[in-house]
């Protein structure tokens, strides 16, 4: 038996289950190579003698542990640790069309012997606390899309840095350790910049910018800049309600709803799209390949994020530390 090798710490410190502890000094074990695939583990009664834990409370953490995968119970012969098994949290905002395209770019680099847990905080702050406290279980990374919050950054700093990813924008948090992000403003500019010729065959420019949205307001600023200093007629929409496609704007939309509403009017008034009336769209899906004539869009490489976020977690602690490309794509709606 190697029981005494169980990484076990302030079993009776806080308010987190003591059941929930034990599961924790497994894994923690497992992942500082403490124990090894087919090494045997104490049996319940052995546990909770050894470590004065209620047996009730070590039945609990060997189902909990069963059932997550770590081991395995052979009749009449004990526990034992399964095949190694890492468990990754993959917490993201929402889950929209282009992060389907990341997310099954990110799983196509998993082994089998990883399990993501896919958790959505929809912006909600209560919502991404709960999901990335790390009391509630120990996982080998942590891959998480910040917001713009006063007590994003202070959940953030619970987790061991070398274990946590920031993905998709930087927002507030002060990020000095492994990340993956999108250029929300300057390569903005630069997309603008080389979509500049068709952008002149319309007399004025509107940023549909609606109230119910999350992209990032960096790129208002630097729509504004660009249209300062190329000398174009522009305004930002800041109220769905508000929104009238009129003959001779490009529209810059950051979301699919404002997308599905711009196409619609369009049709309606029998303007043709990429003549009268232009839209560029933020985001390329498959979709936005085939629909009208095909949407204009700037847009990272989602499956190439895919991979670059599944090089952290299949990578040996290697940081990283990298912006995407943002590339224009440009088709007959503009």
């Amino acid at each position: 038996m190697i029981d005494q090798k169980v990484i076990l710490r302030d079993i009776n410190k806080n308010n987190v289950p003591k059941y929930i502890k034990v599961v924790n000094a497994f894994k923690e074990s497992i992942e500082a190579n403490v124990f090894k695939a087919g090494d045997s583990i104490p049996s319940i009664n052995e546990f909770s003698k050894d470590y004065s834990i209620s047996r009730d409370t070590v039945f609990k953490a060997y189902t909990l542990l069963k059932k997550q995968g770590y081991i395995k119970a052979t009749p009449n012969k004990g526990y034992y640790i399964s095949e190694s098994q890492k468990r990754v949290l993959l917490l993201i905002s929402t889950f929209k069309a282009y992060k389907e395209v990341f997310y099954h770019s990110f799983m196509s680099y998993m082994s089998d012997n990883v399990i993501v847990d896919l958790q959505f905080h929809h912006y909600n702050i209560k919502n991404f606390k709960s999901m990335l406290n790390p009391d509630n279980g120990k996982y080998y990374k942590y891959v998480v899309m910040g917001f713009d919050h006063p007590e994003v950054t202070k959940s953030l700093s619970q987790i061991d840095s070398e274990k946590l990813l920031l993905i998709d924008w930087k927002a507030n948090l002060g990020c000095s350790g492994n990340f993956v992000f999108q250029d929300f403003g300057e390569a903005f500019y630069s997309a603008l910049q080389k979509a500049s010729k068709q952008l002149h065959k319309y007399k004025a420019l509107s940023f549909v910018y609606p109230e119910f949205t999350n992209h990032p307001i960096e790129s208002v600023e630097y729509f504004k800049k660009f249209c300062a200093n190329y000398n174009f007629k522009y305004s930002v929409c800041n109220n769905s309600k508000d929104l009238k496609v009129t003959q001779g704007t490009a529209y810059i939309c950051v979301n699919d709803r404002i997308l599905y509403e711009l196409l619609e009017q369009t049709t309606e008034k029998e303007y043709d799209l990429g003549t009268d009336v232009g839209i560029l769209s933020y985001n390329d899906t498959p979709l936005k390949r085939f629909t009208y004539k095909g949407i204009s869009v700037i847009s990272i490489d989602f499956k190439e994020f895919g991979a670059k976020v599944a090089s952290f977690v299949t990578s040996s602690n290697q940081p990283l530390q990298t912006y995407l490309d943002t590339h224009l794509i440009l088709r007959d709606s503009l």
